[in-house]
């Protein structure tokens, strides 16, 4: 699944029954990849919460990689880089995820 560069509120629902969709149990490591997203407002960072909260709840870990300098920013701001472990690369967070 890729991630829009901005989400409207359509795009945002559909996002979430996504992502609420691919929660299985079966899957352990979850990657988010902001390589395409220049910025999150407070709803995407609502779901990324509740998403991470589901993940932690099937002793899952999620990781996020591809964070521009801006959306760190943002991430950092609201303190949120205290959930998330964040990766440059793709690669070095599905390692970081398992």
């Amino acid at each position: 699944m890729s991630l829009p560069e901005q989400l409207d509120s359509s795009e945002f629902d559909k996002l979430n029954e996504s992502l609420l969709a691919l929660l299985d149990g079966k899957s352990k490591a979850w990657v988010i990849d902001f390589s395409a997203v220049d910025y999150l407002g407070s709803a995407m960072l609502g779901l990324m919460v509740n998403f991470r909260q589901r993940v932690q709840s099937q002793k899952g870990r999620l990781v996020l990689c591809g964070v521009s300098s801006r959306l760190l920013e943002i991430i950092r701001t609201c303190c949120m880089d205290r959930l998330f472990p964040i990766a440059k690369t793709r690669q070095d967070a599905v390692k970081l995820a398992k």
